[in-house]
């Protein structure tokens, strides 16, 4: 259910069909008593981690920024000055995950085209410079006050400053200024030219959404081509029709076998590319590796012995799931790997795509209704797709309350 201010009164399908990927869209207030969701010590504290990623943004004067790498240390900290600089970590809810409520509004978009959730925190006079992104963003103020200055013109890929760690436009002339202050939101979409300067200090969210550019799915898909080729497979022509009558041609019938052979290569249905593209949208990123626990080599006994204990599961944070079906199969994808089953399955796998939690009673509900769901389950706590809480669910222990009385 999308909040009633997050889209300045608009209804999701309002704004799809006017604002998204078309034009930006100022709301305020969008969210009610926002506050930030980390104190600014404990922010920089992930940024000491080193799986975090995290980057500091320093400004050394009007037109120079300086782009560092986590993990930092503390006295990265205290050298920094007063003003003009920048933290930045991404991925924040896949590393803290109770922040996924602030993504979690946005789900009225499929999940697939979610990238991340990053969140800043910058110095009075902090930014990154005016610059473009290539991807929708919403972008929530949630402490301390933003400017923030837009150019819906389009932007000349050579308009770059030279020398710089981070592409920033070399000349920005805004058409449109705000100041934003918490609760406020920014839409923007690929494309438009946005410079954001902190008045004071304060803490910005950035809602990201994942935009594959073709020349990446084609390489992707062509690396998966060749992968299952046959290596002995090879360019024949036995029973030649006539002697080569210039040596230098390539006559029509080696042009046809040629084409031929590439055809059978990549000739693919629009099914097997649906597929595949299930496939690919859901793969794991090796950076959020760390993410995941080592793999459960007795999940199907301890998926049991964890459910009877009335202690439910969860979604691991870095896991991608997504699905799709297709006449009387349903196709499901997590982390990059594909299952098929029945089409009964369907409604499983919209509430386990839906929910990040999965209490024991509704597992164990899904075991009556579904054959196969324990040896699904099992397979993603296998893989750690899914993860167990050592904590009992709260409506168990709730449940269980109610019985004992």
């Amino acid at each position: 259910m999308i909040p009633g201010r997050l889209l300045g009164g608009l209804s999701a399908d309002e704004f799809l069909r006017d604002y998204w990927q078309r034009r930006p869209l100022l709301v305020r207030g969008a969210f009610e008593d926002v506050a930030p969701p980390l104190e600014p010590d404990e922010f920089a504290g992930l940024a000491l981690e080193p799986d975090v990623p995290a980057r500091l943004v320093v400004q050394h004067g009007e037109r120079h920024w300086e782009l560092r790498h986590g993990p930092f240390e503390e006295s990265d900290f205290a050298a920094l000055p007063e003003t003009h600089w920048t933290l930045l970590i991404t991925d924040l809810e896949k590393f803290v995950p109770p922040l996924q409520t602030l993504v979690e509004p946005f789900r009225f978009l499929p999940d697939w085209r979610i990238d991340d959730l990053m969140i800043s925190y910058a110095a009075p006079q902090g930014s990154v410079g005016p610059h473009t992104d290539a991807y929708d963003v919403f972008l929530l103020q949630l402490a301390g006050r933003r400017r923030w200055q837009i150019d819906t013109r389009p932007v000349s890929p050579d308009n770059r400053l030279p020398d710089q760690d981070l592409r920033i436009l070399a000349h920005f002339e805004a058409e449109s200024e705000w100041v934003l202050e918490p609760g406020d939101m920014l839409y923007l979409p690929p494309g438009v030219a946005h410079y954001g300067v902190a008045l004071d200090e304060c803490m910005t969210a950035s809602i990201g959404f994942r935009a594959p550019s073709q020349r990446d799915l084609v390489s992707a898909w062509l690396d998966d081509v060749v992968a299952g080729l046959d290596p002995e497979r090879r360019y024949d022509d036995p029973g030649r029709p006539s002697a080569a009558s210039s040596p230098g041609e390539i006559d029509s019938a080696s042009r046809k076998r040629l084409v031929a052979l590439l055809r059978e290569a990549v000739g693919r249905s629009d099914s097997d590319l649906e597929r595949w593209l299930g496939c690919y949208l859901t793969e794991p990123r090796a950076d959020l590796a760390s993410l995941y626990p080592p793999p459960c080599s007795d999940a199907e006994d301890t998926l049991s012995q964890h459910l009877a204990a009335g202690l439910g599961l969860m979604r691991n944070t870095a896991a991608r799931l997504a699905y799709f079906s297709s006449a009387d199969t349903v196709y499901f994808y997590a982390d990059g790997e594909e299952r098929t089953l029945d089409l009964n399955f369907q409604s499983l796998l919209a509430v386990l795509c839906l929910r990040y939690e999965y209490p024991a009673e509704l597992c164990r509900d899904w075991f009556e209704e579904y054959p196969g769901a324990h040896a699904l389950l099992a397979d993603l706590l296998r893989r750690g797709v899914l993860e167990m809480p050592d904590e009992p669910d709260d409506d168990e222990i709730r449940q269980e309350s109610g019985k004992s009385e």
